[in-house]
């Protein structure tokens, strides 16, 4: 199975169809693996997950997941250090990056309304919205991933109707048409809108102004992601001006703030102007839980 062919639905398998073991998905190639609840290539990203009650710190919610990664576990199944953003959890922030829609696979769990009472069960196409690093319940790190199911039948298999091998430049007379899907959600209240005009939409990391023919163009990051687990707060005590670049780079944990303002992980400062009281209780879990790890280095006081 080529690349391109991994991600998507399954030929002849239909949201719902369940199965006896990870033999049976592996055999059809609805799940790679015959054992491991994530199938991916670290640098390619992930085509699909089990979810089974496997990890303690896993939450479903039906159409919302929050997945936790894989390792830092030993043979009888406890936590016994520290995950680490390899194998798997990197595929699936490959997978968040790219865009690539995740089958996701339920296992029977009985602590889990959403689950089959017995086997396994596809039920259908998720995306990966976002990912962090906190500590778990048994006192260790874990990464853990935000999957949102994705609208029946929006992302058909993104390998219909195009080339195995990519066709040379200037040759190519009839393009692929694939599906795909916008992975982040702008958010744009009148707050965020509000604070757009105050910073005369530029971008606080950067200073960049875009200008288009509808007029100027940036974007409000907010400093703890809205939504659960995190349950950020949708005020001006939250929300940053970013450019498209520097707010990418936020929400992957590229670069985070410190609480002077100084940039974690690039260099600079942010510009706040006088009025815009950000929170430093948003600043830190910031830092906690999306900062990547390598970049975990206050500036000196």
């Amino acid at each position: 199975m080529s690349v391109k062919d991994r991600f998507g639905h399954i030929p002849a398998v239909m949201v719902g169809d369940k199965f006896d073991s990870y033999v049976e998905m592996h055999a059809i190639g609805l799940h790679n693996r015959v054992q491991g609840g994530i199938s991916g290539v670290a640098r390619q990203g992930a085509e699909s997950i089990v979810i089974s009650g496997g990890y303690e710190d896993d939450q479903d919610f039906g159409n919302e997941i929050i997945y936790t990664g894989q390792g830092g576990r030993n043979e009888a199944g406890k936590h016994i250090s520290d995950q680490q953003l390899k194998r798997g959890n990197q595929a699936l922030v490959v997978s968040e990056i790219e865009g690539l829609p995740l089958r996701v696979i339920r296992g029977a769990d009985r602590n889990n309304k959403f689950a089959p009472e017995t086997g396994y069960r596809y039920d259908g196409l998720f995306r990966v919205e976002s990912h962090w690093w906190e500590t778990g319940k048994s006192g260790f790190k874990v990464w853990r991933f935000r999957l949102l199911e994705l609208d029946g039948g929006a992302v058909e298999n993104v390998n219909s109707g195009g080339p195995t091998e990519p066709t040379p430049a200037g040759n190519n007379t009839m393009p692929a048409r694939v599906s795909s899907t916008v992975q982040r959600i702008v958010r744009d209240t009148t707050l965020a809108r509000y604070l757009k005009y105050y910073y005369d939409h530029k971008c606080q990391v950067c200073g960049t102004r875009l200008e288009s023919a509808g007029g100027p163009y940036i974007e409000a990051a907010h400093v703890r992601a809205l939504g659960r687990p995190h349950d950020g707060p949708d005020d001006w005590g939250n929300i940053i001006c970013l450019c498209p670049n520097h707010h990418v780079m936020f929400d992957l944990g590229i670069f985070s703030i410190a609480d002077d303002f100084s940039l974690i992980g690039i260099d600079g400062k942010l510009n706040v102007k006088n009025g815009h009281i950000i929170g430093l209780e948003h600043l830190a879990y910031h830092r906690e839980h999306f900062l990547n790890p390598l970049n975990k280095t206050l500036p000196e006081s």
